[in-house]
This record gives C-alpha cells, sequence and structure tokens, in this order.
C-alpha cells in the first residue's frame, strides 16, 4: 500500500508527522466521509499498531482517505520539532488538553487537501482525546467519531478500586516531586499500568480534577459517534472499563446519534479480533453517515 508522508504544524507550533493513504477508485463503496483521522493510544505512532493496519483497509475500501498521525504523546519520550526550537513531549510529558490543537491541526491538514467531510477515529487514550477535542472544540469539517475502548479516566473510581494502594502511591511520588518544584520529573508509576511518567503529567490525567473523564463529554458531542468495547476488556479490565457501555449510554439519553457496540471475545487490543471491530465500524459509517 502506497502511503504520502505527511506533515502539519499546530497553532502552539509543533511539527507533527502522519502517513496519508488514498483509495483506489475501482474498489471502493463510496461514503459520506472523504477522509478519516486516526488517532494513536498512549505512547503510540502513526507508524505502528496492527490495529490500525487493519482499519485503514477497511476505510479505504469504502471510498475514504486515511491518515494516520501522530499527536504531541507519541513514543515514551519524544523531541518534537517546533518554531522556538525542539521540545520534549511524548507521552511522559504530555498534557492531554492540547491534543486539541493536534486533531485541529490535522483536520485542518486534510480540509488544505480538499476534503471536507471528515471522521475523527482513536484507540484507548486516542479515543479520548477524539471524544475530548470534538466535544470542547467542534470543527465545522468533522462529521463523525469513532472511539474505539476509551478507558474511565476517574480519581473517585481508582480511589475506590482494588487497586487503590497503587493508585495512591503513584498520586503521592508525583505530588512529593511537585511540592519539591521539580514538576518535570520522571518516575515509574505503577497505576493504571507501570510507565515512566513525569510528575505534572501524571496528576494531570489520573489526578482529582478528573479532567480527561470523557462519560461527562458525551452529551457535548454534536456529530454522531459511535464507542466500541471488547467483550473482554469490559469483564476483566477493572474500573477502568466496567459497565461503560451502560453508562454511556445514560450519558447519551438525549443524544440519539450516539451508539456504543460491544465485540464479542475482543480484549481491549482487539488481538484477532480486527476484522471484527472493522466490519462493525464500516457498517456504522454506511448507516449513519450514507453517501449525500
Amino acid at each position: 500500500m502506497l502511503v504520502e508522508l505527511v506533515r502539519t504544524t499546530t497553532k502552539d507550533g509543533l511539527r507533527l508527522d502522519g502517513a496519508l493513504s488514498v483509495p483506489v477508485d475501482n474498489e471502493t463503496l463510496g461514503v459520506a466521509v472523504d477522509a478519516f483521522v486516526f488517532l494513536h493510544g498512549v505512547g503510540g505512532s502513526f507508524y505502528g499498531g496492527a490495529l490500525f493496519q487493519k482499519l485503514q483497509s477497511a476505510f479505504l475500501k469504502l471510498g475514504s482517505a486515511v491518515v494516520r498521525v501522530n499527536t504531541r504523546g507519541h513514543g515514551s519520550v519524544s523531541m518534537i520539532a517546533t518554531t522556538g526550537g525542539a521540545s520534549r513531549y511524548g507521552a511522559a510529558f504530555e498534557v492531554v488538553d492540547q491534543c486539541r490543537y493536534d486533531v485541529r491541526a490535522w483536520v485542518d491538514c486534510l480540509v488544505e487537501r480538499g476534503y471536507q467531510r471528515i471522521g475523527v477515529v482513536g484507540h484507548s487514550l486516542g479515543a479520548i482525546k477524539a471524544v475530548y477535542a470534538i466535544a470542547l472544540e467542534s470543527h465545522p469539517s468533522v462529521v463523525c467519531v469513532l472511539a474505539a475502548s476509551p478507558p474511565r479516566l476517574s480519581y473517585a473510581a481508582f480511589q475506590n478500586s482494588p487497586r487503590s494502594a497503587d493508585h495512591f502511591s503513584s498520586i503521592d511520588a508525583a505530588r512529593a516531586y511537585v511540592a519539591d518544584g521539580k514538576p518535570d520529573q520522571l518516575f515509574t508509576a505503577s497505576f493504571p499500568f507501570p510507565m515512566l511518567i513525569c510528575a505534572a503529567t501524571y496528576l494531570d490525567k489520573y489526578g482529582p480534577d478528573e479532567r480527561y473523564h470523557f462519560l461527562p463529554l458525551v452529551s457535548k458531542l454534536s456529530v454522531p459517534t459511535l464507542f466500541t468495547y471488547g467483550q473482554l476488556e469490559l469483564e476483566s479490565g477493572g474500573v477502568a472499563f466496567a459497565g461503560l457501555p451502560d453508562a454511556i449510554q445514560t450519558a447519551a439519553a438525549n443524544v440519539p446519534s450516539i451508539q456504543v457496540t460491544t465485540i464479542p471475545g475482543a480484549d481491549h487490543f482487539y488481538t484477532g479480533k480486527y476484522g471484527e471491530l472493522a466490519t462493525a465500524m464500516a457498517d456504522w459509517v454506511r448507516t449513519e453517515l450514507p453517501p449525500r
């Protein structure tokens, strides 16, 4: 599959890279989405991930272009070129709120190339970013969101989970570094999984402000949105995933354009179930966004 390496610059001056694929005209079905932006999960990148490879193929067959992109959170620790020189980002240092700049820059990049109706697709933290960015700053060219397995980032839920001791320990360590005037200090947090992260970023993502708890944002989504989850992650993923389909439906009680689908036998990464997820997403796009 041929791709074009592409680049965009966010409004705060970060240069981000990605790869654009376009459909072959005589092999496509045609839907009313000209192009999709794919947002990777925590520490991911545009060039990694078997899941997105399968989804990309399915969406190209729909007749839509696909751009797989880096956000400022790509990799664990990354140096990103900015208008002011190279700066340190990656999952260990990103401020998730700034994903709004990344998503808008990539959507604007597609609009500049002539694509008018754009969908935003994300997995895991990328799904949270898709919901967060579009719910808080809708873009006139975005016509849908597809959010695969966004976890519940809720301080209250974590503090009352079986692994609350790990959460307390990581929060306390991060607070101690910040209090000592070292917000950028890297440490290995044990919750929700072992990760290298700086103190300020950990508190921003997992602290009491619950800035990225996506459920309160569901009712603010003004475009058709599909949430998907794997059956296994819902059953064994702990408080980050337990009961989310019902919780989303409750949050979307007055928003009929929001749907939730569970993929039988799938884990958080849809291992061995890529095809099932791709089919579910493609069928939803054809149904919810038929050709004009």
